[in-house]
């Protein structure tokens, strides 16, 4: 697999990760939709992790910054 994630799309995820755990173990989102966000969550951080987005694949989508030699 091709990093096809920059930094910053790698950080907005992290912190919308935090969000999402926070307002699900803070009681403020609960049941369907407050699993929907943690499930979300699980996939930003391994994403993010990973280095990899399978949505931007087909799309052709990257946000790493190009390198010039």
């Amino acid at each position: 697999m091709k990093k096809n994630m920059g930094s910053a799309d790698r950080i907005i995820r992290i912190l919308l990760a935090a969000v999402f755990a926070y307002l699900y173990f803070g009681g403020i989102v609960t049941g369907t939709w407050g699993l929907v966000l943690v499930i979300l969550g699980g996939v930003f951080v391994l994403t993010s992790l990973i280095g990899f987005c399978p949505l931007y694949a087909p799309f052709g989508i990257s946000t790493c910054q190009s390198r010039k030699a």
